[in-house]
């Protein structure tokens, strides 16, 4: 619209002549194409910047307003930089006066406020949809880790090998086999409650958070199960909680337990050549699991959906991501263990 004014405009600085005279008609029509392009870039460029500085939606209001006066304040010291410019080429016979100004201000006022307004409305509707869209893709990963957990509590994997050990035990070691359907109520009943709510039980969600001491409690009764399963083969180390500061911080629901199936998964094991998994709780607040890395030819089927729903996970709740260290000889993960106040 705005080169539509142009003769308009023109009309307004030089008068008639503008359209009787062609060397007042060149000269103006390039005058104006010119400070038309420079106050549209930096209009332009203030708008921008008032957008980068205040771009959540909660600083509508905020942004609004500097964008506002960032573009009057510019309008205003356009228009005597415009009517300065026309100034100074002789053949405009523009004569620099503050009357002259006084209706650029006007008629600038008005455009700048219908400007922002539309603006500031596309930008809103912009950033609504986007986070619309981004709001449905975290409900596609929640929904997909929800069922992912539903796995890893169900596992049916590690419950038949379970009966299997069980029926075992019963006929050679009662005693051994008592203690092993105790550990194995403790592991279904932590992976398949969060807590008791009107004295209901509660299923866990994906991204639940427990306590550091509630975690390793659940794998000790895990590794229990394990040992009769593995025996010898499988070395599992836990960490002291006695002295920790970090009891009471917080991880995701069956995240030791997710690390230590991926190595059982991709690890060969035998009674010469042991699995180790050294479990510890660093100085600076975060959880390591390591193992050594013996590659099984042909992977075992663990259940559980591993170490890439972890990481998922992890991003929904924090921005500190998991670490991955891996040579030849060993394989580390670390998490960081969350705040309590979390819970």
């Amino acid at each position: 619209m705005m080169p539509v004014l142009f003769p308009i405009g023109n009309y307004y600085f030089i008068g008639p002549s503008y359209f009787n005279d062609p060397s007042k008609f060149l000269v103006g029509t390039v005058l104006v194409f010119g400070l038309y392009w420079l106050s549209v870039s930096t209009l332009t460029l203030t708008i921008w910047w008032a957008i980068r500085r205040y771009p959540a939606a909660h600083q509508t209001i905020r942004r609004s307003l500097v964008m506002l006066v960032s573009v009057l304040g510019l309008t205003i010291g356009l228009a005597i930089f415009d009517v300065w410019v026309y100034s100074l080429v002789p053949v405009t016979g523009v004569r620099f006066s503050w009357a002259s100004v006084r209706p650029i201000w006007l008629l600038g006022a008005i455009f700048d406020v219908f400007l922002c307004v539309a603006l500031g409305l596309f930008y809103t509707y912009a950033r609504w949809k986007q986070d619309m869209t981004e709001s449905e893709q975290l409900q596609r990963v929640a929904l997909q880790h929800q069922y992912d957990t539903l796995k890893e509590q169900l596992n049916p994997h590690f419950l038949f090998n379970a009966l299997n050990s069980l029926s075992v035990l019963i006929s050679e070691e009662p005693q051994q086999a008592e203690r092993f359907v105790d550990k194995l109520a403790v592991v279904y009943r932590y992976m398949l409650q969060a807590d008791r709510r009107n004295g209901q039980p509660v299923a866990r969600t994906a991204t639940e958070l427990v306590t550091l001491q509630a975690e390793l409690n659940f794998i000790q009764a895990y590794t229990d199960l394990l040992a009769v399963r593995y025996g010898q083969s499988l070395q599992i180390q836990l960490p002291s909680l006695v002295n920790s500061s970090y009891i009471a911080y917080t991880l995701p629901t069956l995240s030791v337990q997710t690390l230590v199936d991926n190595a059982i998964k991709f690890n060969a094991m035998s009674a010469t050549h042991p699995l180790w998994i050294v479990i510890t709780i660093t100085d600076t607040g975060w959880l390591q699991v390591t193992n050594n890395r013996q590659a099984r030819s042909v992977r075992l089927e663990t259940g559980g959906a591993g170490l890439g729903s972890l990481a998922a996970k992890y991003r929904l709740l924090t921005e500190k991501a998991i670490r991955v260290d891996a040579d030849e000889a060993q394989f580390l993960v670390e998490l960081p263990l969350l705040t309590p106040n979390l819970v």
